[in-house]
Parts: structure tokens; C-alpha cells; sequence
């Protein structure tokens, strides 16, 4: 379990990793203008665009592990939830 521990911030982190190596990957393309610069002054949003339409389907390949790891850490936390409101409702029952 303590693998587990900090699966959402892992995963994040290396989600946010990989936006930004893909945003700087993006950026020395454009300064040496092998792709376009973009349309007038919407340089840095046609940037931003381009690296999170890269980042994404790559975050999916490459951080499939540390997803897992994060759905498990979540699904354990729900049913955890869910067995504290069932013994609640248990009790709220058992007063009546």
C-alpha cells in the first residue's frame, strides 16, 4: 500500500512533466521555425495547443502504470467512504 501512497500526486507530476517537456520540445521547433509560429499574436497559445494535443495520447502510452497505481489509490479510498456511511446509516437505523 505505501507504493501506492502518493499515486495521484506521482501521476500528476509526471502528467505536468510531460506537458512541459512537450511544450519546450514545441517551443525549439518553432524558434528554429520548423513548424509554423502560429497566426499573428496567438504564438504562444498555438504552442500551449499543439503541446497539450501532444502530451496527451504520449501521457496515456507512457503513464499507464502510475494511472493504475492512482485508480486503485481512489477506488480503495470510495469503498472506504462507502463502508463508513453504510456503518453510519447502520447506526442511525439501530436508533430508531
Amino acid at each position: 500500500m505505501s507504493s501506492h501512497k502518493f499515486a495521484t500526486l506521482r501521476y500528476t507530476a509526471l502528467r505536468i512533466g510531460l506537458f512541459v517537456a512537450s511544450f519546450a520540445v514545441v517551443w525549439v521547433l518553432a524558434y528554429f521555425r520548423i513548424i509554423p509560429l502560429g497566426v499573428g499574436s496567438a504564438n504562444t497559445v498555438w504552442l500551449l495547443l499543439l503541446a497539450i494535443v501532444i502530451s496527451a495520447p504520449l501521457s496515456f502510452i507512457l503513464l499507464r502504470k502510475q494511472r493504475d497505481a492512482m485508480s486503485e489509490q481512489i477506488v480503495a479510498k470510495v469503498d472506504r467512504q462507502r463502508e463508513r456511511l453504510a456503518a453510519n446509516a447502520g447506526q442511525e437505523d439501530g436508533l430508531s
